[in-house]
Formats: C-alpha cells, sequence, structure tokens
C-alpha cells in the first residue's frame, strides 16, 4: 500500500490504473484486495485532513522525509476511518515499515507519533477559522478550487459537491441489448443475489446496489458493461439511428461509443479516434467483447481529423472532449491535487479547437453532442458560448433538453447551453453535456 502511495504521490499517477495492476501483480486475496483499495483511495482522498491532524503532533520545524510522511497518512487514516485492524496492529505494522525502509530513529518518531494521536485524539475541524480553509481541510480539497467553486456556484453547492465527493458512490451498468434485455439481467443478477435497480438515466442501466458486479455472470460473459449513468446519457442524447454514419472524435477507452453501436443495432457505421494507439487497442477490445462490428477505431488527433473526412461527412458526431476530471473526484481523488487553473484554460482551448475542427464535417440538420466529466464552467458552458459566437451555423438544439429524462429536465444544472450534472445531486460523475444542430 505504502509503495503505491508513494509512485501516485511521486509520479502524479491514476490511482485506479496504478491499483489495478497491483490486483494483477499479485496474488491477493479478496478481503486484502478490498482493505488495500480502501486504503490507498481514502488516503488520498483525505490526505490534507490526514496532514492537517499530524502537523497538530509534528513540531513544524522538523523535516519529515515524504514517504514517512504517506506512511503516517495511510496508518493515521485507518485508524480514524476505519475498524477492520485494531489501533494497536496498525501502530505496530507502521513501527515495522519505518524499521525497514528506514531506521530506528524513524520507527521511533512513527512510533510516537502516532500512539499521542491514540491517546489524544484528533484536533476538531469545525473550529477551523474561515470558511474557505474549514472546507478545504474537512473535505480535503486544495483552497483555490474551494475559492473558483465558490465563485460560480456559491459556499453552500461548493460544500454539497466537495462532501459529495468524499462517497462512495454506487456501480452502475449497462446492458447490451442486442445481447440481453434489462429486465433479464435484473432477474439474473438478483438470482445470483445482487441487489439492484433500475436506473432512469437510460433504459439500458441498472444500479448496482449490494454485490461485487465483476464476480457476476453477466459481467464475465460481456453482456453487461461498467458505465456510469451519466456517461451513459451521452448514447441516449445521440438520437443515432441503424444505418448512420457517425464519428467519435476522443473515443477511448469506448464505453460511449460502443453504446452508440448498442443504439444503431449495431448498422452502419462508426469512425473512431484517439490520440495514443495504446487507447485504440482498448476499443477494440471493448467493441469485440460486446460483439460489435460496425465501429472503426483509428489513431488520429481530433485536432487534424479535417485531413482525413471530407465535410458534411457524418450524420452524428461526439466530441466527448479532453477535460481536468473534476467531475470524477470520487474514482481518481489525486485529480483535486494535480489540477490547477493553467490547467483548465490550456484544457479549454483544446476543447474549443477540436469542435472547430470537426464542426465542417456534420451533415446539415446533423447533430453534435458535446461532453465532458467535470464541472468546471471554463470548459463546459464557456467553450459552447465561445463555439457558437463563431459558428453561426450551429445553435444549442432545443429538442436535447426535451429528450432528456423526465427528472433531468428541471434539474439545477439546467442553462440555456446544456445539462451540468453535480455528483451530489443524483450520486453520480459530475458530467457536462449539450446537443447542437448544425441548421444551416
Amino acid at each position: 500500500m505504502l509503495e503505491l502511495l508513494i509512485r501516485i504521490e511521486k509520479d502524479k499517477g491514476f490511482s485506479h490504473l496504478l491499483i489495478d495492476r497491483a490486483m494483477k501483480d499479485t496474488d491477493f486475496s479478496l478481503a486484502d484486495r478490498s482493505l488495500l483499495t480502501e486504503v490507498v483511495y481514502g488516503t488520498i482522498q483525505r490526505k490534507l485532513t490526514l496532514n492537517y491532524y499530524l502537523n497538530y503532533y509534528i513540531d513544524h520545524n522538523k523535516k519529515v522525509t515524504p514517504w514517512v510522511r504517506t506512511l503516517l497518512q495511510m496508518s493515521l487514516y485507518q485508524m480514524i476511518y476505519l475498524d477492520r485492524v485494531p489501533t494497536y496492529a496498525i501502530i505496530h505494522e507502521a513501527v515495522e515499515i519505518a524499521k525497514k525502509r528506514g531506521h530506528k530513529g524513524i520507527a521511533s518518531f512513527v512510533n510516537g507519533v502516532l500512539r499521542e494521536i491514540q491517546r489524544q485524539g484528533v484536533p476538531d475541524t469545525d473550529l477551523i477559522e474561515g470558511d474557505v480553509k474549514r472546507l478545504s481541510i474537512k473535505t480535503s480539497h486544495p483552497e483555490w478550487l474551494i475559492k473558483h467553486w465558490i465563485h460560480h456556484y456559491g459556499l453552500e453547492q461548493t460544500k454539497k459537491m466537495c462532501e459529495a465527493n468524499l462517497v462512495h458512490q454506487p456501480i452502475s451498468v449497462r446492458v447490451q441489448p442486442l445481447l440481453i434485455s434489462r429486465d433479464e439481467a435484473m432477474r439474473t443478477l438478483r438470482e445470483e443475489g445482487y441487489i439492484v435497480k433500475p436506473s432512469l438515466f437510460s433504459p439500458q442501466g441498472i444500479l448496482i446496489l449490494e454485490g461485487n458486479i465483476l464476480k457476476s455472470t453477466l459481467f464475465k460473459k460481456n453482456q453487461v458493461t461498467i458505465q456510469d449513468q451519466s456517461s451513459m446519457l451521452v448514447g441516449e442524447m445521440m438520437n443515432v439511428e441503424p444505418g448512420m454514419t457517425v464519428l467519435d472524435t476522443c473515443s477511448a477507452p469506448g464505453g460511449k461509443v460502443t453504446h452508440i453501436a448498442e443504439k444503431m443495432a449495431n448498422k452502419g457505421k462508426i469512425y473512431a479516434h484517439d490520440l495514443h494507439a495504446k487507447k485504440i487497442q482498448m476499443i477494440n477490445k471493448k467493441a469485440s467483447n460486446l460483439q460489435l462490428n460496425v465501429i472503426q477505431a483509428t489513431k488520429h488527433d481530433a485536432r487534424s481529423l479535417r485531413q482525413r473526412y471530407e465535410d458534411s461527412t457524418f450524420d452524428r458526431i461526439l466530441v466527448d472532449a479532453p477535460c481536468s476530471g473534476l467531475g470524477v473526484i470520487r474514482n481518481k481523488p489525486e485529480i483535486k491535487y494535480h489540477k490547477n487553473l493553467s490547467d483548465i484554460r490550456r484544457l479549454s482551448d483544446i476543447q474549443l479547437a477540436i469542435l472547430t475542427e470537426v464542426a465542417p464535417l456534420l451533415k446539415k440538420n446533423g447533430l453534435l453532442v458535446y461532453s465532458t466529466c467535470t464541472v468546471e464552467p471554463t470548459e463546459n458552458e464557456d467553450v459552447v458560448k465561445r463555439f457558437l459566437e463563431k459558428h453561426d451555423m450551429y445553435k444549442v438544439d432545443q429538442l436535447f433538453f426535451n429528450q432528456l429524462p423526465d427528472q433531468l429536465r428541471h434539474s439545477p444544472g439546467i442553462s440555456p447551453y446544456g445539462l451540468q450534472l453535480f455528483p451530489q445531486t443524483y450520486n453520480t460523475d459530475g458530467f457536462f453535456l449539450t446537443r447542437l444542430i448544425k441548421y444551416k
């Protein structure tokens, strides 16, 4: 666990990828897998809170080696937030790690800090002065991000969003309707002991309220695909029909494009692209697993697709743009520490460049869906505004709002430019979605 946390911190790696790799490389028991995942994610998720607690007991003049601080964070997380391992065992293990990785002096320091916390407890974060600093420490979000969200959404909305980012969301899956119906899939899952309910976002969606979906018969047979409900909205709102010609500009890892293929009943042509060749392999594997053969996936930069296709080629275009990922902090908690305002501005320029490049490729009366997995207005509404200002042949498709699921039509995230989903509203990813029509 410590090595994983060090790599995530030092190399700014994605926690979910490193955890998956560790699981494949080591033969963990189910209980050990669960504990490792919980401790790694939890320690990253609560890092600022844990540092606040530790700093209360560590002399500010003392320099603490990064790996030692990470070991203290990891141990303290288990002491405060978990009850699977007794505190004495957590401290003993931390001291043993400190001895092996460092020396007796470090082990003594680790033992002293953790035992002092065991005796006295942690300081009360409610006593922190200032709304921004208090919310930052309590929910472990950087102060710049708190201020930024307060500017856009106000304190209460920001507080709810930060709190939601600390809570696990239910896994959702999408059935492959050419292989199995949702009703049949739900019956099978219930017979296997899962607690499930239908998603209101997509007629293909199922929420897994209890049970490890990876162990299910349906998952092993590739009859269901793990996909967040918010992401399923893309396929639903593409308004595709069998036989259409569709472009997916930034397609990896393939969840949305395979959904589109399913909505097209595996009839027509879908051209899927991504900047990285390895990710093209992921798309092809997912399509193959789901028995979909209408997707042609190749490596290409979305910002130069006019070199590849003639204007007015496509009935539908999807721009699921590269973004800051600030809507998926619950699943990738390191994002909130690694991103900054300059990243957001840079990404918004890339997003606009992609939209500008592919706009001429759409047929008249064709539809273009723009989506991101962020709650950042600079990457969402602002990009759409900037695009529309320079492309008078496009406008926001008003039918988009009417075709949203009933509960979303009056969502607090509705604006003239699209739909912003917040993690706290429907317990989904933070996600933005809109649909543009080329009307002349």
